[in-house]
C-alpha cells in the first residue's frame, strides 16, 4: 500500500473501514506493545486517518495532531514514544516543531514529507529528526522504520554485559566514558544527553572500536535496513554525535572519517 497522495487517502480509509466491518481484516495485532504511544503530526485529514488505521493494526497507541501546537502539548504531557511528522504544516512548520520537541523528549522522530530536496532532508535531521521518508511512501517501509527505531542495535562483533559494555572514549580532560549497558555517556561527573539514535550509533562504533565501518554497514546496524536506506542520514548523525564527543567537532579525534571507506572510533 502506498500513501501520501491526497486523492488516495480517503479511498484507502474507506476501503480499510469497510474491510474491517465485513471481517476481511484480521484483528489488530500486537507486534508492538500497546504502551507504545505514537504521535502522528499531519495536516492532511485523510492521510492522518489512514496512518492511524494501519498503525493501530500494528498495535500502536496512536494519537493524532493536525497542527504543531497541539502536537507539542502531547509531547509535553502525557508524552510519546515515537513521532511521525510532516514538514509542511499550517502555522508552525515541521522543522520548528522538531526543534522545539527535541529538548523535551528522546522519542525517535520520523519525518514524512513530499519535500525531497537534499537540503530539506539534512535540515530536518540536523533539527533532531532520526529518519526521513518522502511521499508517496510504502506503508510497510514506514512500519519497518518505526520498528527499527524501537529496537536496540544489533552490534556486529560486539559483546554485552559487565565491563565489556563500558568504553573509555577519551582519557584526556575528563575522561569521556560510555556505559553502553546503562545507556550513559559522561565526561567526568557530567552526563551528556544522547538521543536514542545517537545512542545506537555510538553503541555500534564503540563495540567495533578501531575498525572502519562503512556507511552502509552503519545504516544496516543502526537503522536496520538495507536497500531503501539513504547513506546521507549516517553523515548527519555522525556530525551531531561529534558535537557531544569531540573537543573540536571540526577536527574530530574520537570518531574519525576514513575517506572513501567510512568511520572509525579511536579511543584515546
Amino acid at each position: 500500500m502506498t500513501l501520501g497522495g491526497r486523492n488516495l487517502c480517503s479511498c484507502v480509509t474507506f476501503v480499510a473501514i469497510a474491510a474491517r466491518a465485513e471481517g476481511h481484516l484480521p484483528p489488530r495485532c500486537h507486534h508492538v506493545r500497546m504502551a507504545t504511544r505514537l504521535l502522528v503530526l499531519e495536516d492532511d485529514d485523510g492521510l492522518r486517518a489512514s496512518l492511524r488505521m494501519v498503525l493501530e493494526d500494528e498495535g500502536y497507541d496512536v494519537v493524532e495532531a493536525a497542527d504543531a501546537e497541539r502536537a507539542l502539548t502531547e509531547v509535553a504531557d502525557p508524552g510519546v514514544d515515537l513521532m511521525l511528522v510532516d514538514l509542511m504544516l499550517g502555522g508552525m512548520d515541521g522543522f520548528s516543531f522538531i526543534q522545539r520537541a527535541r529538548p523535551q523528549t528522546d522519542a525517535p522522530i520520523v519525518v514524512i514529507s513530499a519535500r525531497d530536496d537534499v537540503r530539506d532532508i539534512v535540515a530536518a535531521l540536523e533539527a533532531g529528526a532520526d529518519d526521513y521518508v518522502t511521499k508517496p511512501f510504502l506503508v510497510d517501509e514506514v512500519k519497518a522504520r518505526l520498528r527499527a527505531l524501537l529496537r536496540r542495535p544489533s552490534i556486529a562483533g560486539g559483546q554485552t554485559g559487565d565491563e565489556a559494555d563500558v568504553f573509555v572514549l577519551d582519557s584526556q580532560g575528563g575522561p569521556l566514558v560510555f556505559d553502553r549497558g546503562a545507556a550513559v555517556l559522561a565526561r567526568g561527573s557530567e552526563e551528556i544527553h544522547l538521543t536514542n539514535t545517537e545512542y545506537r550509533l555510538l553503541s555500534v562504533l564503540a563495540g567495533n572500536a578501531g575498525r572502519v565501518l562503512s556507511r552502509s554497514l552503519l545504516l544496516e546496524h543502526v537503522w536496520e535496513r538495507g536497500f531503501f536506506g539513504d547513506e546521507r542520514i549516517v553523515d548527519v548523525h555522525v556530525r551531531r554525535l561529534r558535537k557531544k564527543l569531540e573537543a573540536d567537532p571540526a577536527s574530530p579525534e574520537v570518531v574519525v572519517t576514513v575517506r572513501g571507506l567510512g568511520y572509525r572510533l579511536d579511543a584515546r
